[in-house]
């Protein structure tokens, strides 16, 4: 059987962002358009999106994941343009999106992730529930959500019990099936900010301390990432990327994606990550190639 190659990537925050009207900016969001209008808009960009993306579709991977923040601010202009954007990545039996703190930024749009990508979170018919499982070849994805509305300058994230207990019992079904598991989830496992962190990451790692998975893929840091979490039979690596339109900026690395190569032979599985990345050419280049399992 051929390796299986999924591609990842994170945080494209798809520019541009449409212009609020005055009522939509009586929230959260009004801090967030001062931030993005003063900052985000300069390394946030689109050609740079383009050029991240043409690249991993030239790159052929069986499956793409995105593991989040797909708009900004929740306005409701925002969700056509990105829903067009995801289809340009590739259809839903090839893409799978989950959502990031910045989709539901909002009580008042929380919902619309969910109805409008709902193709490609799942399966099943109109699927807009966590988890989420799909077979692809040797690979279970395993979506999860961390996304809810939060105050003023917080971006947690929260599984939630439900969540949390049908994720136990997903992982156990899984169990008996010959599967390469992969999880994706918005937020990092592990994170010395109390402002970004996820909320109940405890009650997770100790899940999968449990029942495992064989790798974790995230965004939300906007960094270039691996850590390394206790499963049943050895560590679980979890690997986190870069925002996928962003121009190297401060301490945050230049738009990335992960390219990971999975098989199995007699001795069990086996996957290579590979990472790249915008350089100073303006140009995608390959800066990282490391065996994980």
């Amino acid at each position: 059987m051929a390796p299986f190659k999924l591609a990842h990537l994170s945080d494209p925050h798809i520019p541009p962002l449409p212009r609020p009207r005055l009522a939509e900016l009586a929230s959260k969001r009004a801090l967030g358009y001062v931030n993005w209008t003063r900052n985000r808009h300069k390394y946030q960009r689109r050609d740079v999106l383009d050029m991240l993306v043409a690249d991993i579709q030239s790159q052929t991977p069986d499956h793409i994941a995105v593991t989040g923040d797909l708009v900004n601010l929740a306005l409701e202009a925002e969700f056509a343009p990105a829903l067009a954007w995801l289809e340009g990545v590739g259809p839903p039996d090839r893409v799978t999106a989950i959502p990031g703190n910045h989709d539901a930024y909002v009580r008042a749009t929380r919902h619309r992730f969910g109805e409008v990508f709902s193709p490609y979170l799942g399966d099943a018919p109109a699927a807009t529930t966590f988890p989420a499982v799909r077979r692809r070849g040797p690979v279970a994805l395993i979506s999860l959500s961390t996304a809810v509305p939060t105050l003023p300058l917080m971006a947690t994230g929260t599984l939630g019990r439900a969540q949390l207990a049908e994720l136990a019992d997903v992982l156990e079904r899984l169990a008996s099936e010959d599967l390469f598991r992969v999880l994706l989830v918005h937020h990092p496992l592990s994170s010395k900010s109390r402002v970004k962190r996820m909320t109940d990451s405890k009650a997770l790692l100790a899940l999968l301390k449990r029942h495992g998975v064989e790798l974790i893929l995230h965004g939300h840091d906007h960094v270039h990432s691996t850590m390394w979490f206790e499963g049943p039979n050895g560590q679980i690596p979890a690997i986190g990327v870069p925002s996928a339109s962003a121009l190297a900026h401060g301490r945050y690395p230049a738009a990335a994606y992960n390219l990971f190569t999975i098989e199995k032979d007699n001795s069990g599985w086996h996957c290579e990550q590979t990472v790249r990345s915008l350089d100073n050419a303006s140009q995608i280049r390959q800066i990282k190639h490391v065996r994980l399992t």
